[in-house]
């Protein structure tokens, strides 16, 4: 296989998970690992590099478009990425001491679970109000846009979604994985915000944490320019693409391909997990 075609392989692979990653607030990360490792045979730590670059390049590129759509609420996701990256340092902490195989098993549980009721319930959520009164000090209900136009919604059980947070980045520290799955499942079914305006909050604050676990990946020489750039500039035109279907696209419809995708990242965490890969 030639360079050019094995980079316009890497392409048009990174193209689709960052379709996917923009459309579900995942990242891509979760397809692009496997896709790296499993079809191209390219060592974990090279792929969990250009993975974590590429999900800079989502949420650079996705996140700015759904900034000026006026979908993303950058004071909620502003103020959990504080509960994030808290849960990264401590479960970074936790890995020396605690088994990845065990996590990751339990991980995928919860995330089968989570599949299942994204299944079941296909409604999208829709609460008004002025909301608690933490709601209120923190100024997070907001606006999003919708054909029949602007739509206000409130933001519920701020310290749930907090802790749900911390969670998330707990299991990213422990892992090595983007907690972009839990970071929606957190804004979606305990904040109660509307999906669409969770998975774009939720691809407004992966990069942030990316990018301190990029800068790592780089100083110990895991982030290969030639693997990395074909694979940036497919996640990057596939984000693009997926922040103009978004806003076009049913809610139903879309929590289908989010819980497919977290099903299956479930059932490989699980694998991993049961084979102690991690």
């Amino acid at each position: 296989m030639t360079i050019l075609l094995f980079s316009g392989l890497l392409f048009a692979g990174a193209l689709m998970a960052g379709l996917l990653g923009s459309l579900t607030g995942l990242g891509g990360g979760v397809v692009l690992i496997p896709l790296l490792t499993l079809l191209f045979k390219v060592d974990i730590h090279y792929a969990i590099g250009a993975s974590l670059v590429s999900v800079i390049a989502t949420s650079s590129g996705a996140a700015a478009a759904y900034v000026r759509d006026g979908i993303s609420n950058i004071r909620l996701g502003m103020f959990l990425e504080v509960a994030t990256t808290a849960g990264a340092v401590g479960g970074a902490y936790l890995a020396t001491y605690l088994s990845t195989s065990v996590i990751a098993i339990v991980f995928g549980i919860v995330l089968i679970v989570s599949a299942i009721l994204s299944f079941v319930k296909q409604g999208d959520n829709l609460l008004t109000g002025p909301g608690s009164k933490l709601t209120r000090i923190l100024k997070l209900n907001g606006t999003y846009p919708t054909p029949q136009g602007k739509q206000s919604y409130t933001v519920k059980n701020i310290i749930g979604g907090f802790l749900m947070m911390n969670v998330a980045g707990v299991l990213s520290g422990l892992l090595g994985i983007g907690s972009g799955a839990l970071k929606v499942l957190a804004m979606d079914n305990i904040m109660r915000t509307p999906f669409k305006v969770s998975t774009t909050t939720s691809n407004f604050m992966i990069g942030v944490t990316a990018a301190a676990s990029a800068g790592i990946y780089l100083k110990r020489g895991y982030i290969d320019p030639g693997l990395s750039m074909p694979v940036m500039l497919g996640v990057l035109a596939g984000a693009f693409a997926g922040s103009r279907i978004l806003t076009k696209t049913k809610v139903s419809t879309l929590k289908k391909v989010f819980a497919a995708v977290i099903l299956l990242l479930a059932l490989e965490m699980i694998y991993n997990g049961v084979n102690h890969n991690l």
